[in-house]
C-alpha cells in the first residue's frame, strides 16, 4: 500500500479490513497523507494516476511497531515532517531499527530525528540514488526498496535476500507492479 502511495497506485484484494491485526492501522497513516484511498468490500484501493502531494502524519506505532519501516518510507516522501511514536519497541528486532532506519535513510538523504520515544521524519520529494544495507533485516530491505521507488536513480540494497524471511517473492512482485529490480545478473 505504501508503495502504491508514493509511486502509482494499485488495488489489494483479500485483506480483511476487520481484522484485529494491529498492522491494519497502516490505513491511517495513509488516510492522513490525503493520498486517495477507497477501502471497501474485500478491496483497498491506493494511489492515484496523478501526482500528489502527500502531507506529513502523526502516528503512534507502539501498539504495530512492525509498521515503523513502511511509516518511515511513507513520511520520506511527505511534504513535511511527520512524527512517529513508539521507538522504544523497535531496539530488539533484527537491528536496532530506529537507528538503522536514520541511517539507511539518512543515505537516500531522509532526515530522521529521534527524541525519547519519538521519530521525527523531515520528508523530501525526491530521494538520493545511493547504496544501503539491510543490517539482516527484512523489514529495513522491504522499506528502503519502496523508498527506492522514488529515487532520482538507483538504490543498491546490500544484503537484500533478508526479505526471505518473511517475504521471499518480495521482489519479485515488486518488479510484476512496474518497479526496475535488478539482483547480481538476473532481472526480473
Amino acid at each position: 500500500m505504501v508503495a502504491a502511495a508514493i509511486a502509482g497506485h494499485s488495488t489489494i484484494r483479500g485483506l480483511d479490513t476487520d481484522s484485529t491485526q494491529a498492522d491494519k492501522a497502516i490505513l491511517q497513516a495513509l488516510a492522513e497523507t490525503g493520498v486517495p484511498l477507497f477501502v471497501g468490500n474485500n478491496e483497498i484501493k491506493v494511489g492515484s494516476d496523478l501526482p500528489v502531494q502527500l502531507k506529513p502524519f502523526h502516528f503512534d506505532a507502539t501498539d504495530c511497531p512492525d509498521l515503523f519501516p513502511p511509516l518511515v518510507a511513507l513520511a520520506s516522501v511527505c511534504h513535511g515532517s511527520s512524527f512517529i511514536r513508539g521507538v522504544g519497541r523497535l531496539a530488539h528486532k533484527e537491528s536496532d531499527r530506529a537507528l538503522t532506519l536514520q541511517e539507511e535513510f539518512g543515505k537516500m538523504g531522509v532526515d530522521i530525528l529521534i527524541h525519547g520515544d519519538v521519530m521525527g521524519i523531515k520528508g523530501t520529494t525526491t530521494l538520493r540514488a545511493s547504496t544501503v544495507h539491510s543490517r539482516h533485516d527484512h523489514r529495513i530491505a522491504m522499506a528502503t526498496a519502496v523508498a527506492a521507488l522514488r529515487a532520482q536513480g538507483p538504490v543498491l540494497i546490500e544484503k537484500a535476500d533478508a526479505v526471505n524471511k518473511s517475504y521471499p517473492a518480495f521482489f519479485n512482485d515488486l518488479s510484476k507492479l512496474g518497479a526496475s529490480v535488478h539482483a547480481l545478473d538476473k532481472i526480473f
